[in-house]
């Protein structure tokens, strides 16, 4: 059936994770963790971007390997033919991405392609030696658990002092008591996430100090590119959610 909906005015890519290799397709349906693990993230950007101003789609790359495989970066070139085909479609459109872990990384490098407005990372992969020039001019938000023990917290605030200094507008919101897999706490990097999707893509607005660190000049120190995210929501006037009072 054709789609009788308007031309997307914006739109999401999600980006699961991965492993450090692996040849093979990621396995299909329920066995596909990593890809399960983003479902609620679209959904929840599916429902705060249904009745707004503009049409935003919301779509799940495939990746044809299941890991990164070294200098072959396979998930980046699978990132760039999903933004390839948004720009085919839809023309110039603003892109956020958002990826987890492996798929972080992968959203990382493919934002130099021109559709691309901000990236949303979630506990990414960020080796020392990863790339930042690509990133000059775009918005650039981590999300990392103080407690991962797969990824770094300590990585990724390298990775967004040094994106910083490349000409991004990045920073790092830390959230602790959480996991790896996003599962502790999970309604925090869910909402999290949307409101910082939505805002990226400019329908809400951004969270006053998160707002400020992305504001910082490039010289500005790595801490002050950290953002506490239950700090923030007390600033706000909230309860951290996924936290009991």
């Amino acid at each position: 059936m054709a789609d009788r909906r308007p031309p997307a005015s914006a739109a999401v890519l999600l980006l699961h994770g991965g492993g450090e290799t692996g040849l093979t397709p990621p396995p299909a349906g329920p066995l596909n963790l990593a890809a399960l693990r983003m479902r609620p993230f679209a959904r929840s950007l599916a429902r705060a971007t249904r009745d707004g101003p503009v049409d935003v789609r919301v779509h799940e790359v495939r990746y044809g390997h299941r890991g990164w495989n070294g200098s072959r970066a396979d998930p980046l070139h699978d990132a760039v033919r999903a933004l390839d085909d948004v720009q085919g479609e839809f023309g110039g459109i603003p892109v956020v991405l958002v990826g987890h872990s492996m798929g972080a990384r992968a959203a990382l490098r493919a934002a130099g392609h021109p559709l691309v407005r901000g990236v949303v990372g979630l506990a990414p992969w960020c080796p020392p030696d990863e790339p930042v020039s690509q990133l000059a001019g775009r918005d650039v938000v981590l999300l990392h658990s103080t407690r991962d023990r797969v990824t770094s917290p300590e990585a990724s605030r390298s990775f967004a002092t040094r994106a910083r200094r490349a000409g991004a507008r990045s920073c790092l919101v830390t959230i602790r008591a959480s996991d790896h897999a996003m599962l502790r706490r999970a309604r925090v990097w869910h909402t999290a996430t949307t409101g910082l999707v939505t805002a990226l893509l400019g329908l809400s607005a951004l969270p006053a100090a998160v707002d400020a660190a992305l504001r910082l000049p490039p010289s500005a120190p790595a801490a002050d590119g950290t953002v506490d995210y239950d700090r923030l929501r007390r600033a706000a006037g909230e309860a951290p959610a996924g936290t009991r009072p």
